[in-house]
C-alpha cells in the first residue's frame, strides 16, 4: 500500500479508527461507549472549581461525571475561587492517575454538565486526512486489530537492523535505541550508528502518535560523536506532524535527544489495559464481542457460545445488545472459572 489510509472499525463498545502511512499506522484512535462524554477531547462542559491550589497554579475540577479535570490558573482562570462555575473544553485527555486537561472558555452557571459534545470519529478523522473516505468492514477490523497489537508492544524493530524499546514511566517517556546485527569496524561503524539513529528518530515518531504518548521524551541514542545537525534535522522533519507546541531539544552530553510533545489524547495502553500492561477485562469483553461478530460474518447460520472468564462476561454484559442488533440473537456468552481473563473460546452449535 503506498500513500495515506482510513480505516473505521465500529464493534460493540467501541469504535476504533486508524490513519496510515505507506501501509504503516501512524495514528489509532479508540473511542468507548464507556467513556463519560465530558471527558472527550474536544468536549465542552460546564464545570464547578472543586478545590484551588494557588501554589501548585492549578484549580480542580468537578466535570459531573469521571475524575476531576485539571485548570491552569493564568490568565482569567487565576481569578477563579473554590466554587465557581465555568465553561471549559477538555484539551488533553486523562492519563496514568492524571486529570484531563481543561482551558478556560467563560464563567457559567447550573450544575456541571455537557454544553457541547467533542468532534465525533469521522470529524476528527477529516482533519488528519482530509479528504479520504475510510474503509470499513473487514479490512477495517484487521487494520484496527495490527494498529493496537503494535501499540501495546514495547520494542519495534528498525529498517536495516537494530530497534526501539519506548517504556513511559511517570515523569516521561524512555526509548532506547539498538544497534542491533549491525555492525562494522572504525568509521563504519559510526556512520551504522548514525543510520539506526536517524532511522529510530523516523520510527520513534511515528510510534508515539500510534501509542498516544506525549510529554517530556528522552532518546538514548546509540553510539558517540553525534552529528547534532542531522539529528535535529531529521527530529524536526519527523515530529512535524505534530502541530504546535512540540519543542525539541540539544543532544546531551550523554548521547540523550530530549523533547517535548503536546499531550491530546489518553495513551492506548492506559485505554485498554491496566497499570501493569494486562489488558482489562472490558478490553477482553470487547475482543471478545468482535470475536465472535467476526465469526458470525464468516458463518452465517452459525448459533456461536463464546466461554470466557466470568470477570470478563460481566465487562461484556453491557455491550450485548449492541452486538445482538448486528447479528441477532444467536450468540450466548458462557462464564467459564476454569479460563483466565487473559483468554475466550469460541465454538459453534
Amino acid at each position: 500500500m503506498s500513500g495515506r489510509a482510513v480505516f473505521l472499525d465500529s464493534g460493540p463498545g467501541e469504535d476504533r479508527a486508524v490513519v496510515a502511512q505507506a501501509g504503516r499506522a501512524e495514528r489509532l484512535i479508540v473511542v468507548r461507549a464507556a467513556t463519560p462524554a465530558v471527558q472527550r477531547l474536544g468536549a465542552r462542559s460546564a464545570a464547578r472549581a472543586r478545590r484551588i491550589e494557588r501554589g501548585l497554579a492549578t484549580a480542580f475540577l468537578d466535570m459531573a461525571e469521571g475524575a476531576d479535570a485539571v485548570l491552569a490558573l493564568t490568565g482569567d482562570a487565576s481569578r477563579l475561587v473554590e466554587g465557581a462555575a465555568v465553561e471549559v473544553e477538555i484539551t488533553a485527555e486523562a492519563r496514568a492517575g492524571k486529570g484531563a486537561t481543561a482551558r478556560l472558555i467563560a464563567l457559567a452557571d447550573g450544575a456541571p454538565r455537557l454544553t457541547r459534545a467533542a468532534p465525533a470519529l469521522l470529524e476528527r478523522l477529516a482533519v488528519l486526512a482530509p479528504g479520504l473516505a475510510p474503509i470499513t468492514g473487514i479490512a477495517a477490523r484487521d487494520a484496527a486489530d495490527a494498529a493496537e497489537a503494535e501499540a501495546l508492544a514495547i520494542e519495534h524493530p528498525l529498517p536495516g537492523g537494530g530497534s526501539i524499546a519506548i517504556e513511559p514511566t511517570r515523569a516521561l517517556v524512555a526509548i532506547d535505541v539498538d544497534l542491533g546485527e549491525r555492525g562494522g569496524r572504525g568509521g563504519e561503524v559510526r556512520r551504522l550508528a548514525q543510520a539506526a539513529n536517524l532511522a529510530a528518530i523516523d520510527a520513534a515518531a511515528r510510534l508515539l502518535r500510534l501509542k498516544g504518548l506525549g510529554g517530556l521524551i528522552a532518546i538514548d541514542l546509540v553510539g558517540a560523536g553525534h552529528n547534532g545537525a542531522a539529528i535535529a534535522a531529521r527530529a524536526a522533519a519527523a515530529f512535524a506532524d505534530d502541530g504546535p507546541g512540540v519543542s525539541i531539544g540539544p543532544i546531551s552530553r550523554f548521547g540523550l535527544l530530549q523533547l517535548v510533545i503536546p499531550h491530546r489524547g489518553s495513551p492506548i495502553a492506559d485505554i485498554l489495559c491496566r497499570p501493569d500492561g494486562v489488558p482489562t477485562p472490558l478490553t477482553q469483553g470487547l475482543r471478545l464481542l468482535r470475536a465472535l461478530e467476526r465469526q458470525a460474518w464468516a458463518d452465517r447460520g452459525a448459533r456461536l457460545v463464546g466461554r470466557c472468564a466470568p470477570v470478563v462476561a460481566e465487562a461484556a454484559g453491557p455491550y450485548m445488545g449492541d452486538l445482538t442488533a448486528r447479528i441477532g440473537a444467536r450468540f450466548e456468552i458462557e462464564p467459564d472459572g476454569a479460563l483466565s481473563p487473559d483468554r475466550f473460546e469460541i465454538s459453534a452449535r
